[in-house]
């Protein structure tokens, strides 16, 4: 038994290398280069830039305060240092995980609400979509529904001193349809529409 020792350890160890040269090398080696050669952009993040500068990226939302721009999804992101709120961080992703009963979420909800309809001069019912007034899982959305950017032209024609038509023919422009027209709902990125604001898209 211990005479076979040595040749059975030389070869484990040989099977070990070999399948770290494979796993660890060779198979991310090859992935990447399929990737980079058939999805370049969303290899690399599927980022945006503006004049030469990163900006963002489409897969990742950020926050927009001013009435300027278009509003995305709340987050519920923290800092992972902290543990503070950090809207968006990326390295740390998640949601809230608090249920539809929790009184946290309920109070939040409708604290957002009535900021949405204070920011864009609605009534005090009128109906907000959800996903203006709730987090999304990863707390990363990037994409909001066609009803919340609707909802928001007039408030960001008026601070740009634009028609709403051509604003709200902007949105309609930017709007992705459903995946293979049968997943999801249809859809705007937030990013994308308020670049194409600074663009001047809108006039």
């Amino acid at each position: 038994m211990f005479t076979s020792f040595p040749s059975e350890l030389l070869r484990s160890l040989r099977l070990t290398l070999v399948v770290a040269a494979v796993t660890g090398v060779i198979y991310p080696l090859a992935i990447t280069g399929v990737a980079q050669g058939l999805f370049p952009s969303q290899a690399d993040g599927s980022l945006v830039t503006r004049n030469g500068h990163v900006v963002g990226s489409t897969l990742i939302g950020q926050e927009f305060t001013s009435p300027r721009y278009f509003h995305g999804r709340p987050s519920a992101t923290l800092d992972p240092s902290t543990g503070r709120p950090l809207p968006y961080a990326a390295d740390n992703s998640g949601g809230s995980n608090e249920g539809p009963s929790n009184p946290a979420l309920i109070s939040r909800v409708a604290s957002a609400a009535r900021a949405v309809r204070r920011q864009n001069g609605l009534g005090p019912s009128a109906p907000v979509p959800a996903d203006l007034v709730t987090t999304s899982a990863s707390g990363l959305d990037p994409d909001i529904s066609e009803a919340s950017a609707l909802l928001q032209v007039n408030r960001v024609a008026r601070a740009r001193h634009l028609d709403p038509a051509k604003v709200r023919s902007l949105v309609e422009h930017h709007l992705h349809g459903r995946l293979l027209g049968v997943f999801g709902e249809p859809h705007v990125n937030v990013l994308e529409l308020n670049l194409a604001l600074d663009r001047g898209e809108a006039g």
